[in-house]
């Protein structure tokens, strides 16, 4: 086929290996919280030096004298439960929604996101302005079957205000054993009032990938996610595509939250020659970037047709892999301005039974544009409505047609 290079073999053959792997941090024993507690109140090796920490241990022997439960029926809580609220009050204080500590049950829950598979609506949520915003509704989920769409505001979760209400805490309240119902109270930017949905939940799996043909040559790989298995799925697809005898490609990335860097490095490795710069990490002033390059599978030549669809849905790593090639030339973005979620984080072990998420560093372009600050643009700017959805219009996929076909 024209549009190959010649090292299509490289396509049909090779198989990509991913590792993943996560910082440790330190392992506390039996008596954790008394340890802790200890570390804190003595000066340790790791206290960072001009701290006045009085102000703290004060609030804490306050509470412990003189704390009475409104209710005689409330929890007592305990110096473990403390420790993890005081650490939690110090992640909130950066006013990052993606910085985030993890108690033993929410560092269970986390856990089971990271396999691909949890019980509750299946969407991807956010703490922001207010309100609880969804990012992207996953494929075949609940959540989207529902009708929910990317950049809906749950403003009520089962009649509970989500105003001050942070991104575990919703997860929490959607989440719940399948069969049962959570009721969404939501505001959308087209919908004069705000509305209700009820939604049964169901056991999520993650989708990752789907492939079809259309007419006139175009060939559609629908990616929905960036799991650890991604790489080799796309791979595949892609040698469906070339298989198919289809000179046109469409990669579908409308709703797509993201996931592991390494996949859409892998994936974009197949467009880019070697050494090119995928993607910029940017540590702060202090520290010296960090710069991912393309591997240079790089299969297709100059005259391969090649449109990306993008939406408010799109985050993360989507929007790496989107801005890279739109960069470079050698794709056309279509759809609505993405998501913004050009930063990094960092899973660390606080003790065996926690965690926290910390931002570490930000995404930037190969040119250097910031995706947190504007996320990415499209070429063509083209608004999916409800009504187009209600009526199963999709303009954005029918200019990618014409732009491939024209």
């Amino acid at each position: 086929m024209e549009f190959l290079r010649k090292n299509t073999a490289i396509l049909l053959l090779c198989i990509v290996v991913i590792t993943l792997s996560y910082s440790l941090g330190f392992n506390a024993g039996e008596k954790q919280v008394s340890t802790v507690v200890t570390g804190l109140q003595n000066r340790t090796e790791g206290e960072p030096s001009g701290i006045n920490f009085a102000p703290f241990w004060k609030a804490w022997n306050l509470i412990n004298e003189k704390y009475v439960p409104a209710s005689t029926t409330a929890e007592r809580i305990g110096d473990q439960e403390k420790i993890w609220g005081a650490i939690q009050g110090l992640a909130s204080s950066l006013e990052d929604p993606y910085t985030v500590f993890f108690p033993p049950a929410e560092t269970k829950m986390f856990e089971s996101d990271i396999r691909g598979n949890f019980e509750g609506v299946g969407m991807e949520v956010l703490a922001q302005e207010g309100a609880i915003t969804v990012i992207a509704p996953l494929k075949d989920s609940p959540a989207s079957r529902s009708g929910i769409m990317a950049g809906d505001r749950i403003i009520k979760i089962n009649d509970k205000e989500t105003s001050a209400m942070s991104t575990e805490d919703a997860v929490q309240l959607i989440r719940g054993p399948r069969g049962t119902n959570v009721n969404l109270t939501l505001f959308r930017k087209e919908v004069k009032e705000p509305f209700d949905i009820n939604i049964t939940r169901e056991i999520i799996n993650i989708p990752t990938i789907n492939t079809k043909s259309l007419s006139e040559g175009i060939f559609i790989i629908e990616l929905y996610s960036f799991s650890a298995n991604s790489p080799n799925l796309f791979r595949g697809a892609l040698r469906e595509f070339i298989l198919s005898g289809n000179d046109k490609l469409i990669v579908d990335l409308r709703g797509n939250p993201g996931g592991y860097l390494e996949a859409a490095i892998d994936m974009a490795s197949w467009f880019l020659p070697g050494s090119k710069v995928v993607v910029r990490e940017d540590f702060g002033e202090n520290q010296e970037e960090k710069i991912y390059r393309s591997r240079g599978y790089d299969v297709f030549n100059d005259d391969f047709k090649f449109v990306i669809l993008i939406d408010k849905g799109s985050a993360s790593a989507a929007e790496i892999l989107a801005g890279a090639l739109r960069e470079y030339g050698k794709a056309i973005l279509v759809g609505e301005i993405t998501f913004g979620k050009g930063s990094v984080q960092e899973l660390i072990d606080i003790t065996p039974e926690t965690s926290i998420k910390i931002t570490v560093a930000r995404w930037l372009t190969p040119d250097g544009v910031s995706i947190s600050e504007k996320g990415i643009e499209p070429d063509y700017k083209i608004e999916r409505t409800t009504s187009d959805r209600e009526i199963g219009r999709d303009p954005q996929l029918q200019k990618a047609i014409e732009i491939l076909t024209n």
